[in-house]
This record gives structure tokens, sequence and C-alpha cells, in this order.
């Protein structure tokens, strides 16, 4: 059965890179630019995986974090930050994993991989 994985990324060019690559990995990709609408898809839908972006317009990832949480524990989360200094942050822990975004997808497909069991 295909994986369905949510994407946060305010970023219109590299959302559509990240929907590109991951379909291309075979998941059915689901991408939104904020955080209420990551929300509203979680209402509406069932995911496997979330990737989220950190600093986004309106809610930041960490508040989003927050409450995909009290909605749902059971879906892994990848925080995809440009900001290694976030990875301090104690907040960002509630996260399955960090990685920080780069011109190659590999390690963010690497970490896809390995928390959806693949």
């Amino acid at each position: 059965m295909t994986k369905r994985i949510l994407l946060v990324e305010d970023e219109k060019p590299l959302c559509l890179l990240y929907e590109e690559e991951l379909r291309g990995e075979g998941y059915e990709i689901t991408a939104v630019t904020d955080a209420e609408a990551a929300l509203a898809a979680l209402r509406e839908g069932s995911f496997d995986l979330i990737v989220t972006d950190i600093r986004m317009p309106g809610k930041n990832g960490i508040e989003l974090i927050t409450e995909i949480m009290g909605l749902r524990k059971d879906i892994p989360i990848i925080i995809n930050s440009a900001y290694q200094s976030y990875k301090e942050d104690f907040m960002t822990w509630a996260a399955d994993a960090y990685v920080v975004k780069s011109a190659s997808l590999e390690e963010l497909k690497a970490r896809i991989k390995q928390l959806l069991g693949e």
C-alpha cells in the first residue's frame, strides 16, 4: 500500500521540489504551505508521516507539532529546516527526526524510509 506523506513547506519552489522527489520515491504526497492547512488536511485524511518546516508565516513548525501531538500521537514527524540552531531547542524533541535542508534530499529520503520501516 502506498504510504501517504503530509508535506508542510511555505516556500513554493521547495515545496514543488520535495513533492516531485518524494512522488518519485513512490509516496502519495499532500503538500500544504502553512500550519492551518496542515491541520485541516490532518482532520480530513490519514497520513503515515509528516514532514514540516519550522519557520513559516502564522504558526511555526513547533506550534504545529504541538497541535499535531494533541490530535495524533501515532504519526512520525520529521522537521526539515534550514536552521541547524533549532535542533538544540527542546521543543523540537517531540519530532521523530530533524533534517537540515540541503541541496541533496538523500538524508530526508533516508529518514523517511527509516521512520516508515521500509
